[in-house]
C-alpha cells in the first residue's frame, strides 16, 4: 500500500501493456449480491449496509483478525481470479492483442499467484514514505503498518520477485526504472 504499484502499472499501460487490476476487480466482486451475501453470512451482517460493503469496518475487522481475513479472501479471491482469467482470455482473443498483459496484484506472493506469471515485479518503498503517500491521498497512514503485518515479509517478497523497483526517490528516478523494466519485459516477450 502506497509503494506505487498502480503508478508503475499505469506507466506500463502507457507503453502498450494491458493492465488487469486486482484491486478494481475486488471492488467489483463486493458489488456482486452473492459475494455480499456470503460476507454477511460468514463475517457478519454489519459489514453490509444498504446493499454495499462497509469497507472501513471490513478493513478494521480483517486486519485485526487473521481468521476473518482468510474468510474474506476465500470469498473474494476466487471471484477475482475468475474475472482476471476472463479478461486475459478476451485480450488474447482480440484481433489486436496487447504487447503484454500486466496483472496489478497486491497479494501476488501471499496467494501463490506468482506461479502463473511469466515474470514478477515488486514495487517497494520504505514504510514512512508509503504512509505519507497514503495520507496524501486521504487514506489512513496508520493502516499501512497493519496491512504490512498481514502480508509476507518484504525480504521474502524481494527474494521471490524477478524484478524490483525501489520507489523511494523522485518521479524522474521512477520513470528511469520503469523504462529499464519495460525494456527487460519486452526482451522476455521476444
Amino acid at each position: 500500500m502506497g509503494a506505487g504499484k498502480s503508478t508503475v502499472a499505469a506507466a506500463l499501460a502507457r507503453r502498450g501493456a494491458a493492465v488487469i487490476d486486482a484491486d478494481h476487480l475486488a471492488r467489483r466482486a463486493t458489488d456482486d449480491p452473492e459475494v455480499l451475501a456470503r460476507i454477511a453470512l460468514e463475517l457478519g451482517p454489519h459489514l453490509v449496509v444498504d446493499g454495499r460493503l462497509d469497507r472501513g469496518a471490513t478493513a478494521r475487522l480483517v486486519f485485526a483478525d487473521d481468521g476473518a481475513r482468510r474468510a474474506l479472501e476465500a470469498i473474494v479471491h476466487p471471484w477475482v481470479r475468475a474475472a482476471a482469467a476472463a479478461q486475459e482470455a478476451a485480450l488474447a482473443a482480440s484481433p489486436m492483442p496487447p504487447v503484454m498483459v500486466v496483472h496489478d496484484v497486491p497479494l501476488l506472493f501471499e496467494n501463490g499467484l506468482d506461479v502463473g506469471m511469466d515474470a514478477t515485479v515488486l514495487v517497494d518503498a520504505p514504510l514512512p514514505v508509503r504512509a505519507e503517500r497514503v495520507a496524501a491521498r486521504g487514506g489512513d497512514p496508520d493502516g499501512v503498518a497493519g496491512r504490512d503485518a498481514a502480508q509476507r515479509p518484504i525480504a521474502e517478497k524481494r527474494a521471490r520477485a524477478d524484478f524490483l523497483i525501489d520507489n523511494d526517490g523522485s518521479e524522474t528516478a521512477l520513470e528511469r526504472e520503469i523504462a529499464l523494466l519495460w525494456a527487460s519485459l519486452r526482451m522476455l516477450r521476444s
